[in-house]
């Protein structure tokens, strides 16, 4: 129990495992007393070691290798690892403006997919009926095609079973569920756009040390140009409305999940090149909000790994930079993969809110998008802090990115240098810190005789789902589900649905590859 709270005799502790409709394998236990949330653990349930993988090897495998720790959001792993090599290598001031933009296109059309996907595939049915098309008798063939899958009984055990709390009319969920349809399409565009410039997705070829791999040309330009404007309009006309939507019938979601409110970010799409990452003019600028709200820079000096109830052993919890990784799968009272990140001593949250949040405070591109919504909806910016608030600020970040990457094209020059010069190092460090789309990511190197001697991740999931440091500080997703009202313990919608508005990455955050063969959801009451 939380803070050493005795729990009742009519006390229960479900178990959800693995969490269905999030990237990787994810179980959650939380005790039930009184209907309410009193504890929750988190845990990452697997581990494959990329970082031990990673040691001995030439350093521009890196980048190609630490794509490999997930195929949703390989992007940002390459960028964060060719990051910490520019640093290593001495040329982060190097990178050519066309180097620069081409890279910030390659991540924000990532970001767009990976929102996208979240919202409409991953989460959604938390809140759309899609059994409102079972006697779907309209003229849209695509809509059939749901009604027969339906008909058939193909979702078998994965229909939600949320059935005393789906709360929009048949025809919204009708409309819901077009949305779901069309956002198929507009991510395929969001992957045709990294294409173009990163050679393939997933595990793009095009992103290196110094800049990138691929030629601008004025055909390029106009093919991303063109894409871009069918995302654009999608997020404008389905992607957002579709948020608002959901969020107009479960507004009490607003007030539910709100987690350690303390909130990271290191910044993300550089607008200039300076050698400090936490330096740069950033679109989406970094920042601490602190418990007391206020808003301050980050100091990465102050980023800690506890490993206290980690299946690591103790020597792991240290600083990234002389971070290690030495698994011990039998460790009494770990109860996890994950690592717990700790800022100055304490847990934060990362991720689309968190950058919202610091980016309305310092005045960002996100600001205005954010106040028109929130007049729109009639809610104050403290609303932003919980289930709702995390899908919105997805929503609002798409939009401010969309406008930004049109600006970005005008920027690129065609023939243009897109590469600095490289000599690698007999010995050096660096450090790649920007953020993902699920949040802030950090990749450490150290190369010694030019090989990599040392290699450390951070990544956005470890953040949110870590478990209870030295202190028993539960981290961020545990803090928030602990107070929640839970209606049916055999059907705890609630929990999922906070669980799911971080859009955790499991497969990122234990730096493995889901080989688990069971993917159906269990929910077991003890």
């Amino acid at each position: 129990m939380a803070h050493g709270t005795k729990p009742a005799a009519d006390a229960r502790t479900i178990v959800i495992d693995p969490v269905t409709r999030i990237e990787g394998h994810m179980k959650i236990e939380v005790v039930v007393d009184g209907g309410v949330v009193k504890d929750a653990r988190s845990s990452g349930t697997l581990w494959r070691g990329f970082e031990n993988i990673l040691v001995g090897r030439h350093p521009f495998d890196a980048v190609r290798l630490t794509q490999r720790v997930c195929g949703v959001c390989p992007m940002i792993h390459s960028q964060a690892s060719a990051g910490c090599l520019d640093a290593a290598l001495g040329v982060s001031e190097q990178v050519p403006p066309n180097g620069r933009i081409v890279r910030n296109l390659l991540l924000a059309s990532n970001y767009l997919q990976s929102h996208i996907l979240h919202f409409f595939t991953l989460a959604a049915l938390d809140f759309v009926d899609v059994t409102a098309l079972a006697d779907y008798a309209g003229p849209e063939p695509e809509l059939a095609n749901v009604k027969a899958f339906i008909d058939r009984g193909a979702l078998g055990p994965f229909v939600p079973r949320y059935e005393g709390d789906y709360r929009c009319s048949k025809q919204t969920n009708i409309d819901l569920v077009r949305g779901y349809l069309r956002a198929l399409g507009a991510r395929r565009v969001c992957q045709e756009m990294i294409a173009l410039f990163g050679g393939k997705m997933p595990h793009n070829v095009a992103v290196v040390p110094g800049g990138v791999l691929a030629e601008v040309t004025t055909d390029k330009i106009a093919f991303f140009a063109t894409r871009l404007a069918e995302v654009s309009d999608f997020i404008d006309q389905v992607y957002l409305p579709a948020v608002l939507t959901v969020a107009g019938a479960y507004g009490d979601y607003f007030d539910i999940g709100a987690g350690c409110r303390r909130y990271l970010a290191y910044g993300v799409f550089d607008q200039d090149a300076a050698a400090d990452p936490l330096a740069r003019k950033r679109l989406f600028p970094g920042g601490l909000i602190g418990s007391d709200g206020r808003l301050g820079a980050v100091d990465v000096e102050k980023i800690t790994e506890d490993v206290s109830h980690s299946r690591y052993a103790a020597e792991c919890a240290a600083k990234p930079a002389e971070g290690q990784t030495i698994p011990e799968p039998d460790k009494p009272g770990a109860y996890t993969w994950l690592k717990a990140p700790r800022y100055d001593g304490a847990p934060a949250e990362v991720g689309p809110l968190a950058r919202t949040l610091i980016g309305h405070a310092a005045g960002g591109a996100i600001k205005p998008h954010v106040d028109a919504a929130l007049k729109a909806a009639k809610l104050p910016a403290a609303k932003l802090q919980s289930v709702l608030g995390r899908h919105l600020a997805r929503a609002l970040e798409a939009r401010a990115l969309a406008t930004a990457m049109a600006e970005w094209l005008t920027q690129l020059e065609p023939g243009g240098p897109v590469c600095a010069a490289l000599e690698i190092p007999q010995e050096s460090r660096g450090a790649g810190l920007l953020d993902g789309p699920r949040g802030a990511l950090g990749h450490w190197i150290e190369i010694q005789d030019k090989k990599i001697a040392r290699y450390q991740l951070v990544v956005p999931t470890t953040w949110n789902a870590s478990p209870r440091d030295a202190a028993g500080t539960p981290g961020p997703i545990e803090q928030a589900l602990i107070g929640t009202k839970v209606r049916d313990r055999e059907n705890p919608f609630e929990v999922t649905r906070i669980i799911r508005s971080f859009d955790p990455c499991l497969a990122c955050a234990v730096h493995a590859v889901s080989i688990k063969g069971d993917v159906l959801c269990k929910c077991r009451v003890i």
